[in-house]
């Protein structure tokens, strides 16, 4: 059974969206369930600092050994910060996905930008536990 925070949101894609203290920024990763599915990863192709996405963007790539995949910004914001320890170690997707494998930080323009992501309840669901 995959890690489910109940404190994130979700993208149908397997995205996260994790609040910070900081009200207009964002993390963006992948879910533990993703990276149980790619298995270990290999590389993670992030974008520059200062780059804009609109909802569903492609924003990178994640290499693993099982597949390549494209990483999809699940909310409109331009990258405030990238995780720059992916580079020396992209393992940390698979070994702490929603702590030290984060992948951007994003700034949104507004909370209302969240609205139409899954819950955790809602992700379980869609990924069928």
């Amino acid at each position: 059974m995959s890690d489910v925070p109940a404190e994130l949101l979700f993208t149908e894609e397997h995205e996260y969206v994790k609040l910070t203290d900081d009200g207009d920024i964002v993390l963006v990763g992948i879910t533990d369930y993703a990276q149980g599915e790619l298995g270990d990863v290999v590389y993670v192709d992030l974008p520059e600092v200062g780059a804009k996405f609109s909802r569903m963007d492609v924003f990178g790539t994640i290499e693993a050994v099982k597949a390549v995949s494209e990483l999809f910004c699940p909310v409109p914001g331009e990258v405030a910060e990238i995780n720059v320890a992916l580079e020396g170690d992209p393992s940390l997707v698979n070994k702490d996905p929603y702590g030290d494998g984060w992948m951007i930080k994003l700034r949104i323009r507004s909370r209302t930008d969240l609205d139409g992501l899954l819950t955790a309840s809602d992700y379980r669901q869609h990924i069928g536990e």
